[in-house]
């Protein structure tokens, strides 16, 4: 037998996904280059997204259907990506959820190109109802996830409406990240913003006997 046939069969190069992320980030950071040099969402062709990125159209129409499909993959890109929960109560939880967004108010002050591809997002409604459907639903379903444990668990009445409790602590974060640009967004913002509400809403416990 050749000492070929004893050595152990070596594993084969790596193929196809890392090199399909690649792609898929250049062509990403092609729209946003564009976006950052100041071209209107309007004339973002997919022919002009290929020439920035140095990929051909079809590489493109292989990954996205159109313009609206890839620019929610650079909305998904341009923000931090969704926390873990700790799972430990609702009131973590929920303050790892509005620290999310707070960060995200955060980097949406500090980078220009940030605030740029929102604006341009919710000058279309077709790819901001994309959007809303494929990010901010699925996080509103997580919040409201952690409203329902936290009233099955005894950390909020039962009798509390989960929707308009969620508005209630989301609304809080979002009037200081959306509203109020000038408002500060200090750490420990989330807690606060918690535990105020979470004082009202939380069961009242019967005066021990």
């Amino acid at each position: 037998m050749s000492l070929a046939a004893d050595r152990p069969a070596q594993p084969a190069p790596a193929r196809g996904r890392p090199r399909s992320e690649a792609v898929e980030r250049a062509i990403i950071e092609g729209v946003m280059k564009l976006l950052e040099d100041g071209v209107p969402l309007a004339d973002l062709s997919i022919e002009r997204v290929a020439r920035t990125a140095g990929v051909g159209k079809a590489t493109i129409y292989r990954r996205w259907s159109g313009k609206e499909e890839l620019f929610v993959d650079v909305l998904r890109t341009a923000e931090p990506p969704d926390p873990e929960l700790p799972g430990t109560s609702m009131r973590d939880d929920l303050v790892v959820l509005l620290e999310t967004l707070r960060r995200r108010g955060l980097a949406s002050r500090s980078s220009a190109i940030m605030h740029n591809v929102y604006v341009q997002a919710k000058c279309s409604p077709r790819i901001w109802a994309a959007y809303e459907a494929s990010v901010i639903a699925p996080r509103r379903a997580l919040a409201l996830d952690v409203l329902r444990r936290g009233q099955r668990d005894g950390e909020l009445r039962t009798d509390i409406d989960v929707e308009l409790a969620n508005d209630m602590f989301v609304g809080a974060m979002l009037v200081r990240t959306v509203l109020r640009p000038d408002a500060g967004l200090p750490e420990g913002l989330a807690e606060e913003i918690v535990d105020t509400l979470i004082a009202g809403l939380r069961p009242v416990r019967p005066p021990a006997q």
